[in-house]
């Protein structure tokens, strides 16, 4: 099924051979505004074609009473949210900076807000599309805020079933683009659970670009992903996987996310546009390992071609195999060995 094109800013998704590389930058920082601008650096090292953060306010977001998940106290962080996130937070004017590092590195800015303010903010900083995190899903009023907005929205969907999917959909009608995300809400995710092929079926379904926020721990996954159409892949990146934040243990590490882009982009381009086809690389080859007709002794001319005088020799010049030549007339004479060409014989009438 064909797909419109969104378009976020420099780029366009779908983009026709390739894929789009987001890389994760989040809450990876840590609070710290110089470890943020190192995951600028890092994502545009990597070659990935934008750097995504995460921008909040932890009073806007979650009560006071609402505990930390599982994965987050595993990875030594607070034992409620509020406070996690707290101390997850950027000033406001690093933001600004961090649009302008992006910019001159040549990837592109992008944020995930999770309320109306922070959205409003980035959209004055010339963000051009928000990053909706799956937790936001069945939020359809905040979908329809943030639609109205007048940026694309690039929606997760982890943790969501089908109509919730239809559903976010529907409430994203008035923004002037929609990319879904395919995504496996755990981190990391189990790769037995990533059920890859809901990408094609919701594409099939919206009409609408799909792509894989990627919480696995390998390259794996997005591999399959692009395999089955994704366009766009998320990646989370960080410095040092061994941090004690959230989510640095399902990230990648430099090194680790520049392989991922680079095979990523080469499985893309690997895929081809599906049509059956002899292709350039082949050529040198063809004609030296296909068979045609052979001569198995000298032809006279006037000899009548019996399956003896036949056989069936690498490489091509000859007649092809499925043409019938016996019972043909010889106009030419034919050397023991040589290709029988349609040439040599008569006409039939």
């Amino acid at each position: 099924m064909s797909v419109g094109t969104v378009r976020i800013g420099t780029l366009e998704v779908p983009r026709d051979g390739e894929v789009i590389v987001i890389a994760e930058a989040g809450v990876n920082h840590d609070g710290d505004p110089d470890l943020a601008h190192r995951l600028v650096d890092v994502a545009a090292d990597a070659g990935a074609d934008a750097v995504k953060f995460q921008t909040f306010d932890p009073d806007r977001l979650v009560s006071a009473a609402a505990d930390a998940t599982p994965y987050q106290r595993a990875r030594g962080a607070a034992t409620d949210q509020r406070s996690l996130l707290a101390s997850l937070t950027l000033p406001e004017s690093v933001w600004a900076e961090l649009r302008d590092h992006a910019t001159q590195r040549g990837t592109l800015f992008l944020s995930t807000p999770f309320d109306l303010g922070s959205a409003e903010l980035l959209v004055g900083l010339g963000v051009p599309g928000l990053k909706v995190s799956s937790g936001e899903l069945t939020n359809t009023p905040f979908l329809r805020e943030l639609a109205a907005l007048g940026v694309p929205l690039l929606v997760s969907t982890g943790m969501g079933s089908a109509s919730e999917v239809a559903d976010a959909v529907e409430a994203c009608a008035a923004a002037p683009g929609t990319v879904l995300f395919h995504c496996v809400s755990a981190y990391p995710a189990p790769l037995e659970q990533c059920n890859l092929r809901a990408i094609p079926e919701m594409v099939r379904a919206h009409g609408l670009p799909v792509g894989w926020s990627d919480h696995t721990t390998g390259v794996t996954s997005a591999l399959g992903a692009v395999a089955l159409g994704a366009s766009v892949l998320e990646k989370h990146v960080t410095t040092d996987r061994t941090r004690s934040g959230p989510d640095h243990a399902a990230s990648l590490e430099p090194d680790a996310l520049a392989a991922y882009v680079a095979q990523c982009r080469a499985l893309a381009g690997a895929l081809g546009d599906g049509t059956k086809r002899r292709v350039p690389a082949e050529e040198e080859n063809a004609h030296l390992v296909r068979r045609s007709w052979h001569a198995t002794r000298r032809l006279a001319a006037g000899t009548v071609l019996g399956r003896e005088d036949l056989v069936l020799l690498r490489p091509e010049g000859g007649a092809a195999p499925a043409e019938v030549l016996v019972g043909r007339t010889v106009r030419t004479a034919v050397q023991a060995g040589a290709p029988v060409r349609p040439d040599d014989l008569e006409v039939d009438a």
